[in-house]
């Protein structure tokens, strides 16, 4: 009974981090294949570029709680353990970048991985938060961002003492590193895109 009830509500949790929140935004209320227009990405960051302020927070809330309700499934149906929790979110994480409805090619997943985090943890997500946000207002670009943070975010994971986080989170590390491949690309010839605001995205408009 357990093996089927943890088969289907993982199965459910990649499906929910599958669920292509970007594409369906675009499509619906702009008639737009977000795919097709700037980095291509699916992500809350390309969604801001190309349609918008208003459809980057819809696409950033959406996806970033999708993350949060799939780690919380265990506790929501009494599954067990609370270790159970990283497993869902880590399936949630997987069907974002490996959407089975877009053909396993999916988003970067930094959205949902910051909502499996506050999922799992508040203490740390708050932590975490802490680390992104004057990375982000430092350097200006979400890419860059996310590639300090994941890795300091790893580092802060050994003061909680918990084996299985530092498992998932050294395990996000690669996911995320891989994911931003062609990020890395454009930041070594620093063509990579920049939000508008912080202090590189100032500095960059006063001497250019």
């Amino acid at each position: 009974m357990f093996a089927l009830k943890f088969a289907s509500l993982f199965i459910l949790a990649y499906l929910i981090g599958s669920f292509p929140t970007g594409v369906w935004v675009g499509k619906i209320f702009f008639h737009k294949d977000i795919r097709k227009y700037g980095s291509g990405n699916i992500g809350t960051t390309n969604t801001f570029r190309v349609l918008g302020p208003v459809a980057g927070i819809i696409v950033f809330l959406v996806d970033f709680f999708k993350g949060t309700i799939a780690t919380l499934l265990p506790v929501l149906f009494h599954l067990g353990s609370h270790y159970l929790c990283l497993i869902f979110g880590l399936a949630a994480i997987l069907g974002h970048a490996f959407p089975i409805f877009l053909k396993f090619k999916g988003g970067k997943a930094v959205a949902t991985s910051a909502g499996f985090l506050l999922g799992y943890n508040v203490h740390f997500f708050l932590i975490c938060a802490v680390i992104f946000f004057p990375i982000l207002f430092i350097t200006s670009m979400v890419s860059l961002t996310s590639l300090i943070s994941v890795v300091l975010i790893f580092i802060a994971s050994f003061f909680f003492h918990d084996l299985a986080l530092s498992i998932i989170s050294g395990l996000l590390v690669v996911l995320i590193y891989w994911s931003h491949r062609s990020n890395i690309v454009r930041l070594k010839h620093h063509q990579e895109n920049m939000v508008s605001f912080g202090l590189y995205y100032w500095y960059y408009k006063k001497h250019h």
